[in-house]
């Protein structure tokens, strides 16, 4: 069996720049971490405890992620709770360390509960799915679980999001089995996660170049792929204007809803592992 190998973010990213926070509307905001992302919900001046974070990025990044937030919101500030869409290592490097420093609590799928709890691994990744690099590489990614204790809540059942009265969260399983993305309808913006994604995750020189590309789930951790096509599907019927993705820019305008509609109808030629 293939040693899993931990990712030093900050160590990465002292070599490479740790770059701005990126705006992509008001009230979100987004940092890429290595190669994944975090989002940051809420106005520059919510101040403490006046925003929700996304995500929590790759290997112990808690310090980029802290500073980045405050950034945003102002030395000091601490959101009101994290929002996980998933689990896999490349959304939680920093949670344990986050959660436990701001003391905040922990939202996420229950589907998702054995991966933040402690209890279970994540399945093996299929090394075979997609070709390139990034792929060929992911028997070394962790897939172990982090242990939230107390910390950990599940999202309420009836779709509300905790203090983000204007959002909804939408179940997308596929790429995990508890994926959540976040939807809010009056502007039509979308917190994707990893049910599709701005980059061609399985190739190293598109992580590194961050060219805007709309393509399904990183394939090599994405186990069930009838789920992920219907995920994919009950996004883009809601044609976004906005979308942040787990990994690569955000995207914006009719290109988005254009080229999300496309991958919907065409998912299993272009998405989908071994399907041509």
């Amino acid at each position: 069996m293939a040693q899993q190998v931990p990712i030093d973010a900050e160590s990465v990213l002292a070599a490479t720049g740790e770059g701005p926070v990126e705006i992509a509307a008001p009230d979100i905001a987004w940092r890429r971490i290595v190669l994944a992302n975090v989002v940051f919900l809420g106005p520059a001046d919510a101040g403490d405890r006046g925003w929700v974070l996304v995500d929590a990025g790759v290997g112990p990044c808690a310090g980029v992620i802290e500073k980045a937030a405050w950034q945003r919101f102002g030395e000091g500030a601490r959101p009101a709770a994290i929002v996980m869409t998933h689990g896999h290592f490349d959304h939680v490097g920093a949670l344990e360390e986050l959660a436990e420093r701001w003391d905040v609590p922990v939202h996420a799928h229950p589907a998702e509960r054995p991966h933040l709890d402690g209890t279970a691994d994540y399945p093996p990744p299929d090394p075979g799915a997609g070709g390139r690099l990034m792929t060929l590489l992911s028997p070394l990614y962790p897939r172990g679980p982090v242990d939230l204790g107390p910390r950990l809540h599940d999202l309420p059942a009836d779709g509300t999001v905790p203090f983000l009265p204007d959002w909804r969260w939408i179940a997308t399983p596929g790429h995990a089995p508890g994926h959540v993305s976040l939807w809010r309808e009056g502007d039509r913006a979308l917190i994707a996660g990893d049910a599709f994604i701005a980059t061609a995750q399985e190739s190293a020189y598109a992580v590194a170049a961050q060219a805007a590309e709309i393509h399904g789930p990183p394939a090599y951790f994405t186990p069930d792929w009838d789920s992920a096509r219907e995920s994919v599907a009950r996004l883009a019927a809601l044609c976004p204007a906005l979308a942040v993705t787990g990994h690569g820019p955000a995207l914006h305008g009719d290109s988005l809803a254009e080229g999300l509609a496309a991958l919907a109808r065409d998912f299993d030629r272009v998405a989908r592992p071994g399907v041509r």
